[in-house]
């Protein structure tokens, strides 16, 4: 039992925030049926005990039929949203089984009625819960003028049964009462709570897609370098290879003079190449902060970046702040890929003769497990800042916040310097 507690606590953590709220949404309405059978759904029918055999077996039956309508609701409330959401259409024939459950149920309420087996107080709860199961997956299948159209004619039918069986006045009013109650409940609690994940699960649907846009966005510019870099140069090889074959054919002396020229042009492509591809796999630290501020803020979560001139106006070594580039690019990739924050803050300042880097975000109860752990990029970075006699500190600071801070000194470590370890692999960060 403990450990099923244990897996449940930690399929909760794993979820994202939003993920957390579809389930608490969808737990509520599914909970909601079963309340009021247990309560307004139960209660009253302990009267049928004092009014004999045929009473109570109306009771029991009414009870049976309306928990299998509240079963039939909790399966039907996730296709239903699927529906709302246009992610599927509602099969119709799911629908018939609890339509006739309700009629059923109506006319055991109407047959209670007759024989007088529920006080004047137990069949306004009765009504009151009549057609809540049923109700809470329709609210979302219909428009909701189509809905109120529906329970109203609904309303009608039940209260002109129950005043043909004998039913004062009194009681004909606080059913038809009971039906507006549970009408206004039902289309102000589901409609409004399925347009709401609606629109959550459309912005968290965006997000991604400006995140992959960002990401296109950035292989279409490297794109572009390359074929600037290489476009001209191959055109050129190419037709100097032509011109050094046919002057070869000739016996001509000046193909060597070709294949020359071909060669340094085929050298400075490769040095091209090399200082194009650097700018990729070398992190420069004003380049990395522009880029990391992009990115989250195409994925939705808010960046501020501040003391960005300090410890660059300082004379800080191009190492250091390479290093630190490489800081602010690991933790930005963390950030998007195993915390689920609203903002991020990363600072930059100096103190005791070092360099201190920060970046921190609001997504620590989703990023605990990545962080602490100290995953192979979070280690390779520790590597690259202990060459410079550096340090790396990650993990949970309280206030929900998740920190992760670098601090490399100004000045080389005295002693033979270490060489820096080679810049991380997208699958070893």
């Amino acid at each position: 039992m403990i450990g099923r507690v244990t897996g449940w606590r930690r399929g909760w953590q794993e979820r994202s925030k939003l993920q957390r709220i579809d389930l608490y949404t969808r737990l509520t309405l599914c909970s909601l049926p079963w309340i009021f059978l247990v309560s307004w759904g139960l209660l009253p029918l302990g009267a049928t005990l004092d009014h004999g055999p045929v009473a109570v077996a109306l009771g029991v039956t009414f009870f049976a039929v309306n928990a299998a309508q509240c079963v039939l609701s909790n399966r039907n409330l996730a296709p239903a949203f699927a529906h709302y959401r246009g992610a599927q259409s509602f099969p119709p024939r799911r629908l018939r089984l609890p339509a006739v459950l309700l009629a059923l149920l109506t006319g055991l309420l109407v047959a209670l009625a007759a024989v007088g087996g529920v006080e004047e107080e137990g069949l306004v709860l009765l009504v009151l819960d009549l057609p809540l199961a049923f109700t809470i997956p329709y609210a979302l299948l219909v428009p909701a003028h189509k809905f109120l159209l529906h329970c109203a004619v609904f309303a009608t039918v039940a209260v002109a049964l129950l005043a043909a069986v004998g039913v004062p006045g009194g009681q004909l009013f606080g059913a038809a009462l009971s039906m507006l109650v549970v009408t206004l409940l039902v289309i102000t609690s589901a409609r409004p709570s399925a347009w709401s994940l609606t629109v959550m699960w459309q912005a968290e649907e965006a997000r991604d897609m400006q995140a992959r846009l960002a990401v296109a966005e950035e292989r279409l510019r490297f794109g572009r370098d390359m074929h600037d870099v290489l476009g001209r140069n191959l055109a050129v090889i190419a037709l100097k290879s032509e011109l050094a074959v046919e002057l070869a054919q000739r016996g001509n002396a000046a193909a060597v003079d070709q294949m020359v020229e071909v060669q340094r042009i085929a050298r400075a492509s490769q040095q091209e190449v090399r200082d194009v591809v650097r700018g990729y796999r070398e992190a420069d630290l004003p380049t990395e902060l522009l880029g990391a501020k992009g990115v989250l803020e195409a994925a939705g979560i808010a960046c501020t970046v501040e003391g960005a001139d300090g410890p660059v106006g300082t004379g800080a070594p191009p190492a250091v702040q390479a290093a630190l580039g490489w800081v602010v690019r690991e933790a930005a990739t963390n950030v998007l890929r195993h915390g689920d924050p609203r903002q991020c803050v990363i600072r930059l300042s100096t103190a005791a003769g070092a360099v201190v880097l920060e970046v921190e975000n609001d997504g620590a109860g989703d990023m605990a497990g990545p962080g602490e752990g100290g995953g192979s990029g979070l280690a390779g970075l520790r590597e690259r800042l202990a060459a410079l006699g550096g340090s790396l500190e990650a993990g949970a600071v309280g206030g929900g916040l998740f920190r992760v801070t670098a601090t490399v000194p100004l000045t080389a470590p005295r002693g033979r310097p270490r060489p820096l370890p080679s810049s991380p692999s997208p699958e070893e960060r």
